[in-house]
């Protein structure tokens, strides 16, 4: 028997973990399923070493864990057992005593500005190891990355999914008024820490993206008094401006899978149209020509196709054509206005925002239109990214009255597990990076 089983359904919306309630069910497991999720109970001693620095990386891995709503971590002061070190055999029948379905348990060795973390997984009805351990080595002021990491390593081994806490969010921070809102380019770790800005608040700038490597995020700026998209290295800040052509306007940017080219919205003359971008050659092609408001492209992961917004028919709506441009067919067909599509990076879902009867929502639906489902519902909620795994959405959520603000919001892709994401005051336009190498 293996160590967990993915146990697959015709619903593949939401995710719940089932771990073994008694020792004759068998190692732990995901199951897919649309019924009430049971988080999985676990036990995480503070990480051996003794060093602050162990009690800090053991505090983020248990809120990485704990935050996705699928683990519930077991408070310390229930241990029947201590970990005094690191390679001490598992005393398996106290940790079952408490009902801990997984034990991590781990170690932190710090020389100078050296860290480096050892992690074990055990699944404790089993009594067994789940895979090998692990280590990761790095530098004080990476630690958080190391314990994102440990808490990844768990997370894909015991849900069989990928990854997703080591990695960043582009935003837009907001300050001052809403009549005269002063935005500035951000970056920060998913979970709201380490922010750093990357523009100051001097000019208006819009709808931050990741390249795929995420060493580059495109983003728009009315640095110039029209919208215009520009390219920024994240490593060393360094910005240029992309398709300047004089009379037109710029927006919406996303880059292909390859990361060499951009397509993007161009305004002209009262019309809106798709373009894509050589990043390299500044080669510029057109993919739609038609008399609406085509924006908000988005590739798929293979690159072939392309998701936009389109108000062709009368009324905002989502449709999917070739990268290379030519006939786009509609795939939304509910009642309501559908913007800014996004197609998840596992290539299974379209994500988008939609407006009806008032009220905004952050939605998926499945690459052909089908299976569409409502994640959210508020005043007003746009803009969704995927997290690296495909399996999180963020969005930005801005409260009713003069003196609400934007916040980012994340959600599953169940509709559970809907919590705000702390930031340094107002903030909109998440975008996701991939994982970080």
């Amino acid at each position: 028997m293996t160590m967990f089983r993915t146990l697959a359904t015709a619903v593949t919306l939401a995710l719940s973990l089932v771990g073994a309630a008694h020792a004759q069910q068998g190692p732990l497991r995901i199951e897919i399923t649309e019924g009430v999720i049971e988080p999985l109970p676990f036990a995480l001693p503070t990480f051996t070493g003794g060093s602050q620095a162990a009690q800090d990386i053991t505090r983020v891995v248990a809120a990485d864990l704990s935050g996705t709503g699928l683990f519930r971590e077991i408070p310390s002061s229930a241990f029947i057992s201590n970990v005094s070190s690191f390679d001490a055999p598992v005393s398996y029948n106290d940790w079952k005593a408490i009902n801990a379905q997984a034990l991590i348990t781990g170690n932190v060795i710090q020389q100078g500005n050296r860290i480096t973390v050892q992690f074990r997984l055990f699944d404790v009805f089993a009594g067994q190891p789940l895979g090998e351990g692990l280590q990761f080595s790095g530098t004080t002021d990476t630690w958080r990355r190391m314990a994102h990491k440990v808490a990844d390593a768990v997370y894909s081994r015991i849900t069989g999914e990928g990854a997703y806490f080591d990695s960043r969010v582009a935003f837009v921070q907001e300050s001052g008024p809403k009549d005269a809102r002063q935005k500035r380019l951000a970056v920060m770790d998913y979970d709201g820490a380490n922010t750093q800005y990357l523009t100051d608040s001097s000019s208006l700038v819009l709808a931050p993206r990741f390249s795929p490597q995420g060493d580059r995020i495109l983003f728009t700026s009315y640095v110039s008094g029209f919208p215009r998209i520009y390219l920024m290295n994240v490593g060393n800040m360094q910005v240029r401006a992309l398709d300047q052509q004089p009379g037109t306007m710029t927006f919406a940017p996303r880059f292909s899978p390859n990361g060499n080219t951009v397509v993007f919205s161009l305004e002209q003359g009262g019309n809106s149209d798709i373009y894509a971008l050589d990043v390299n050659s500044g080669q510029r092609r057109q993919l739609t020509n038609a008399p609406s408001i085509d924006t908000a492209p988005s590739f798929s992961p293979d690159g072939s196709q392309i998701v936009f917004e389109s108000d062709r028919s009368g009324a905002s709506q989502i449709y999917v054509m070739s990268a290379s441009g030519g006939d786009a067919r509609r795939i939304s067909a509910g009642p309501g206005r559908y913007n800014t599509p996004v197609w998840s990076p596992r290539g299974d879902m379209i994500a988008f925002t939609k407006q009806q009867d008032g009220r905004f929502h952050i939605g998926v639906m499945r690459t052909d239109g089908s299976e569409e489902r409502l994640l959210t519902s508020s005043f007003l909620d746009e803009g969704p990214t995927w997290a690296p795994n495909g399996r999180v959405l963020m969005f930005t959520r801005e409260s009713a009255g003069a003196g609400g603000e934007p916040a980012l919001y994340s959600v599953d892709i169940s509709g559970r597990n809907l919590k705000r994401v702390p930031t340094q005051g107002a903030a909109s336009d998440p975008a996701w990076s991939p994982l970080l190498p």
